[in-house]
């Protein structure tokens, strides 16, 4: 089991309002990954409902509306970020982890899928992220977790992530989520072409479209989809290898109970060894 150990480095200066809390992680395994972040006395991270493994003693948390900044903290934004994740199809809490002892505690994270957890530095990323919806784990606190929405109507209705994407801002470390390898791309001017569901988050640097993947023939019968995601400029891209709905339409497409096919299972029995496995027909 490979494990990955992190340290708070220090920021350089963003023209940001917000300071995050600075946080030590570890991450753990290497395809079922596990982030556990230490926390100094009352320092506090915020996770996205339902993402918690374990926590130590002293380890106090509390489901909230917003992350906790100032602009989600008042009456009118809370209702303003609540009324943007029912839109979303977000859990309308969030839930804060914080310390309340005198000593140093851990709190840890799971992946819901196969794939790798990214630390990301936000003040190494310019102050801002953009990512899929479902891609933020957790964040130091004092994180902005916002909903953004395409500038572009195609790239709303084709897109892999479409209208909805999810905007990160602050100096602190927040940590997403991908399915299969995690790819890092930096553009310098220039024009990446992606599967829809590839694209796991990028920098503000970057203009997201989307376009027609090729001619008739190759659209219909190319098994690359109808349209592709075209990112251009210059800025970081973050790309997975195994996007989930790809994962689990090839996991349904083979379920027996579901009266998929038995590809690569090596019975010569057929569906006769499968009722004796007890796996059924």
């Amino acid at each position: 089991m490979s494990v990955f150990i992190g340290l708070a480095q220090p920021k350089p200066q963003i023209p940001l309002e917000m300071t995050s809390h600075e946080i030590d992680y570890t991450i753990y395994g290497d395809d079922l990954q596990a982030v556990e972040i230490e926390l100094d006395p009352q320092e506090t991270v915020v996770a996205e409902a339902g993402a918690m493994n374990w926590m130590e003693s002293d380890i106090a948390f509390e489901a909230r509306m917003g992350d906790g900044t100032a602009a989600s903290s008042g009456i009118l934004g809370g209702l303003m970020s609540m009324g943007k994740r029912v839109l979303t199809g977000e859990s309308l809490f969030m839930t804060h982890f914080t310390n309340q002892g005198v000593a140093k505690r851990r709190v840890a994270f799971s992946s819901p899928y196969p794939g790798k957890i990214m630390p990301v530095d936000l003040a190494q990323r310019g102050g801002t992220l953009m990512c899929q919806k479902d891609a933020f784990l957790c964040a130091a606190k004092g994180t902005k977790v916002s909903i953004a929405f395409t500038k572009r109507i195609g790239a709303g209705f084709f897109g892999g992530e479409g209208f909805i994407l999810q905007k990160l801002e602050g100096d602190g470390m927040a940590f997403l989520h991908a399915g299969g390898t995690v790819v890092e791309r930096h553009l310098n001017n220039e024009t990446l072409r992606v599967d829809t569901g590839c694209i796991v988050g990028f920098t503000p640097g970057v203009d997201y479209a989307i376009e027609a993947a090729g001619g008739l023939k190759s659209m219909f019968f190319g098994g690359e989809g109808l349209f592709l995601a075209t990112l251009r400029g210059t800025g970081t891209v973050y790309l997975q290898t195994l996007p989930f709905s790809r994962l689990a339409d090839r996991v349904i497409r083979h379920a027996p109970s579901l009266k998929g096919s038995s590809k690569g299972e090596g019975s010569v029995l057929g569906s006769l060894g499968r009722m004796v496995d007890g796996d059924g027909f």
